[in-house]
């Protein structure tokens, strides 16, 4: 049990780093507070039921159009809401105001198109794309694409294998945005120091805008996945995703997005331990993490200054 809770753990530990290295990089450009980030994931997860349900192919295929549609969408919320709170004398809290009212409407605009109801997709479903290389590195049959991965003498369903393996590209993109673009470079001029990237002449809307698009379209992509790992999801797992995910952006480092994914690796190890000894204390995870995190160390495992060059 302890080999399955680990192996587990980092599977989900990928995917968590997903679920919050787009908020980790909205807050660390702009320093604010985006309490719907979990919202969108929820609306992400809603495409891939969707795209299931109504055209029948891999929800995988979703994930490229899920990212691209709310990178538009966040350019154009970015346009809209995030300069005047911006030019505001205190723009983290009236963000946490702000996106607080915006979530609220996202899960009320939802449930009366969607209802209350719980949806899930079949575990099978997202196994199609991978069935070949399943069958080439782990063995099986040819149509087994859905089934169980073997790790270490431990069976896995195929989706959490997916879902960890598209967060760890995903986070290598991020990872190479970052550090091998010049707009990743100028994103992390932004980062750490705003208004000394701004007096150089550097374009700080247009960063900060690409940062609020880009960290959107992540979201939107764990949402593709929540249905398989969390089993079902409601309009209203938005506010535990976001919950979720601030635990999991604390505990690597506020502002520092790859610190994200050591935070997501803990995170999962810890959540599937706990959900595998004591289930009933699982939901209870974030908030103690949480409270633990800012208590002994406010700054993250990884909160030193955010290196630039």
């Amino acid at each position: 049990m302890l080999v399955y809770a680990l192996v587990a753990g980092v599977l989900f530990g990928l995917y968590f780093s997903l679920v919050g290295i787009g908020l980790n990089l909205v807050f660390g450009v702009m320093r604010i507070v985006n309490l719907a980030h979990g919202d969108f994931l929820m609306l992400g997860a809603f495409v891939a039921i969707g795209v299931v349900t109504l055209i029948g192919i891999d929800p995988l295929f979703a994930a490229p159009l899920a990212f691209v549609i709310f990178l538009i969408v966040g350019l154009l919320l970015y346009w809209i809401l995030v300069p005047r709170l911006q030019g505001s004398a205190n723009p983290e809290m009236l963000s946490i105001i702000l996106f607080f009212g915006l979530s609220q409407v996202l899960e009320a605009v939802t449930t009366i198109f969607l209802g209350t109801s719980e949806r899930s997709i079949p575990s099978r479903a997202l196994g199609t794309v991978f069935s070949t290389v399943k069958v080439k590195l782990f063995g099986g049959s040819p149509d087994s694409g859905g089934g169980p991965i073997e790790i270490l003498g431990q069976g896995f369903p195929a989706s959490w294998v997916i879902a960890a393996i598209t967060s760890l590209v995903a986070i290598g993109l991020v990872y190479v945005y970052l550090y091998q673009t010049r707009l990743g470079t100028l994103t992390r001029a932004v980062m750490s120091r705003r208004d000394e990237a701004f007096a150089t002449g550097i374009d700080v809307d247009r960063v900060s805008a690409a940062a609020f698009g880009i960290g959107l379209g992540l979201a939107a992509v764990a949402g593709i996945f929540a249905p398989f790992m969390f089993g079902s999801v409601t309009p209203a797992f938005g506010a535990d995703a976001t919950v979720t995910s601030f635990a999991i952006v604390v505990l690597g480092s506020l502002g520092n997005p790859l610190g994200t994914a050591l935070g997501g690796v803990i995170y999962g190890i810890c959540y599937m331990v706990v959900q595998t000894y004591l289930s009933s204390w699982a939901d209870l995870l974030p908030y103690v993490l949480l409270i633990f995190i800012l208590l002994l160390r406010p700054s993250g495992l990884l909160g030193r200054r955010v290196r630039v060059a």
